[in-house]
């Protein structure tokens, strides 16, 4: 069964090149093809994006999944997921011209939208791994952040620091770790939870969408958030955020005490991006958002 038709536009805002909107009859659809980056994946990755989907599907707007397709090797055919398209618009392209109240109306939103999602647990992290969302491992370099950045640093653009650069960078993730080792719960992350892959009506403020699932995993419970508010610092929006945001089973001193375990627990993504920079916008902008971070920490 083709549950899409005609020819497919590639969307924007991603910088994977696999994501395109296409129709089927009347209706606008939105079509993954798995090449490059979702291809190394594996060939059960559609079905894990599609399994995550369909988990949180009523609890967090997300597309209906209407057709997914297996890859095929040998004939060099690739997965392809189709979901249903979202109305609304970016949060990135709808936030700098906000009005304080308007930030505000969507910071409340998805305070209570991350609520939502640290409180569907798992018994411990790791990548899900097949279509029952199984849970693979990271490997033993990744429960230390300090020791994931120090492998990380002889064979990526982190190498070309200086060397007071890289030691106190080494330092910054041996701080957050620290603050992240009280943590002992686990829960649904979405793992790419920025404006870009946020919808929102511009009026009202509503979320009517959230987006790009393919890195979600089981992690901590601040990860999304630190993610959310990496580059975000007008205080009506952050503000509203980390006041209607509930982080459950995690000791903590309050907004501030918070935020403090987010930024630190984003560092694993940041580190992981910014060891990439130069493949694409958003790895080069974490690297240099990195370097400043770590000059100023």
């Amino acid at each position: 069964m083709t549950l899409f038709d005609g020819g497919l536009t590639p969307l924007e805002g991603g910088h994977s090149g696999e994501t395109f909107l296409g129709t089927s009859g009347d209706e606008q659809v939105v079509v993954r093809i798995h090449g490059g980056r979702s291809a190394a994946r594996g060939e059960s990755a559609v079905d894990v994006d599609a399994a995550v989907l369909r988990l949180v599907r009523g609890l967090v707007p997300v597309p209906e999944v209407l057709e997914v397709r297996r890859p095929d090797p040998a004939a060099d055919i690739p997965a392809i997921l189709v979901t249903s398209f979202l109305p609304g618009e970016r949060l990135d392209l709808v936030l700098p011209t906000a009005s304080s109240d308007l930030q505000a109306r969507i910071g409340t939103q998805l305070g209570e939208l991350l609520t939502r999602l640290n409180r569907m647990p798992f018994l411990r992290s790791g990548p899900f791994i097949d279509p029952d969302l199984a849970i693979g491992s990271w490997g033993a370099e990744a429960r230390d952040l300090r020791a994931f950045t120090e492998d990380l640093l002889p064979d990526s653009p982190l190498a070309a620091w200086v060397a007071a650069d890289r030691e106190a960078l080494l330092e910054l993730a041996g701080r957050a770790q620290d603050l992240l080792d009280p943590i002992d719960r686990v829960c649904l992350v979405h793992s790419d939870f920025n404006p870009k892959n946020l919808l929102v009506d511009p009026d009202s403020g509503e979320i009517t969408g959230v987006l790009d699932w393919e890195f979600a995993h089981a992690g901590l419970p601040v990860a999304d958030l630190g993610n959310l508010l990496r580059d975000e610092h007008t205080s009506a929006f952050v503000d509203a955020v980390l006041s209607s945001v509930e982080v459950d089973g995690v000791d903590h001193d309050g907004p501030e005490d918070i935020l403090a375990m987010a930024r630190a627990a984003d560092l694993w993504a940041l580190v992981e991006l910014a060891s990439r920079a130069g493949e694409n916008p958003v790895a080069t902008r974490a690297h240099d958002h990195l370097l400043a971070l770590t000059r100023t920490s």
